[in-house]
């Protein structure tokens, strides 16, 4: 499986400089690729190919216009060719419905916070022996390095976010780390009083880090909106705001983290209820919906269970859990979401809403399991864009992931 590693890299003046260069150029490369396509298809003309338009990057180091493209790496341009790529195909897969419809790709701006550029093993970087990350036409940085990578990645990519932090993004190839398996099989509901409750009755407090941070947040953003507009003192304001939000995040990332850790290995399966977050975004609980991150919660459930060899099964967002007894099975209705102790109208137990949720939906994961007699073996998962991690979205289900355990329920039921 693939899995990205991300590290803290500290370059000095100049090598921020000469990084600063190379986002620029490949920006312009991105923009000018992006807009000869363009400008063909308002012509009329034909899609203009990959191949065309190195070549045309060739042609356009030549000339006094675009020479100073060549005092960057080469691969930083080509691959720059490539993401444009990658933005045309995903867009065309997209309209044929191959996967979820995105926009076409866009022109980039010298004014986004957020930079990228990467190098291949073509560029002949490398890990020196003092541990630092040799660059070409940069020079080499000194990286922060807080685990070992498991083997030789072929690229790295180098980032600069919006708190003008930089970090060295390598994509490896590793063996899954099978855990010896365990008899628990565990429902999980997510909420937002608490952040999930557990079939077993542990309830997990919701950490709220926004709205931890909103005081300090407020302050820093009503400091940005007092400074000039293009003066520096706005620029370092903007940066303070980017530095509060990047503390939240990566709190709530922590956080995500330890607990979804904590859940796969003490578990054989973990189910979780399907949720519409696009939906409840939209709705007047959005701030706390964005706070909890339901989805890249699951995210990190869905490939850690493929790294430990555990199950993750999704139930339904339109199974009742809140209306069926846990108890009896028997079905009680709906209730609204201020009722939160029930007591049931067959057997007369009371039942906590969140905690008798949790069950039914592992009496449902644990009769999928059982139907499907699927043991987990793992399979090939692409990296997602966050730290050590992969994301199946969109990907052939592989054996113990919720799709594959659905499927083989819909086998044996029929």
């Amino acid at each position: 499986m693939q899995l990205r590693y991300s590290f803290r890299l500290y370059p000095n003046g100049p090598q921020c400089s000469a990084l600063a260069r190379a986002f620029g150029c490949a920006r312009m490369v991105f923009n000018d690729a992006l807009r000869a396509r363009e400008t063909a298809r308002a012509a009329g003309l034909g899609f203009i190919p990959s191949a065309e338009l190195s070549k045309q990057l060739t042609a356009a180091k030549k000339t006094p216009e675009r020479a100073w493209l060549g005092e960057v790496s080469s691969v930083v341009l080509q691959q720059s060719l490539r993401d444009l790529e990658a933005a045309y195909r995903n867009f065309f897969n997209g309209l044929k419905s191959r996967r979820p419809r995105i926009g076409p790709p866009r022109f980039k701006s010298r004014k986004d916070t957020r930079q990228a550029i990467r190098f291949t093993a073509n560029a002949c970087w490398k890990i020196t022996s003092g541990g630092d990350l040799s660059l070409p036409k940069i020079g080499a940085v000194r990286v922060k390095w807080s685990r070992v990578l498991p083997s030789v990645p072929s690229s790295v990519t180098v980032v600069k976010d919006s708190a003008g932090r930089y970090f060295a993004s390598f994509v490896v190839e590793t063996e899954p780390t099978i855990l010896p398996e365990v008899e628990p099989v565990i429902g999980l509901d997510l909420g937002l009083g608490h952040f999930a409750v557990l079939s077993d009755g542990t309830k997990i407090d919701s950490p709220r880090f926004l709205r931890r941070a909103e005081k300090r947040l407020k302050r820093a953003q009503q400091t940005l909106s007092r400074k000039e507009k293009g003066s520096r003192n706005r620029e370092k304001a903007r940066a303070k705001v980017a530095r509060a939000h990047a503390r939240v995040a990566d709190a709530r990332r922590e956080f995500h983290h330890q607990l979804s850790t904590r859940l796969m290995r003490d578990n054989q399966a973990v189910a979780v209820e399907n949720l519409a977050v696009k939906g409840l975004a939209r709705t007047r609980l959005a701030k706390s919906v964005h706070d909890a991150g339901w989805s890249a919660f699951v995210s990190m459930l869905e490939y850690k269970a493929v790294k430990f060899g555990r199950s993750l099964v999704r139930i339904g967002r339109f199974e009742p859990t809140s209306q069926v007894c846990s108890h009896c099975g028997v079905k009680d209705g709906p209730k609204p979401l201020n009722v939160r102790v029930w007591q049931c109208r067959a057997c007369g137990v009371w039942l906590d809403r969140d905690v008798n949720a949790a069950v039914n939906i592992a009496k449902a994961a644990g009769l999928a399991v059982t139907a499907c007699r699927a043991q987990v073996r793992p399979g090939p998962v692409p990296a997602q864009c966050e730290e050590a991690g992969t994301h199946l979205d969109g990907h052939p289900a592989v054996a113990g992931t919720p799709r594959a355990v659905a499927r083989g329920a819909e086998v044996n039921r029929s």
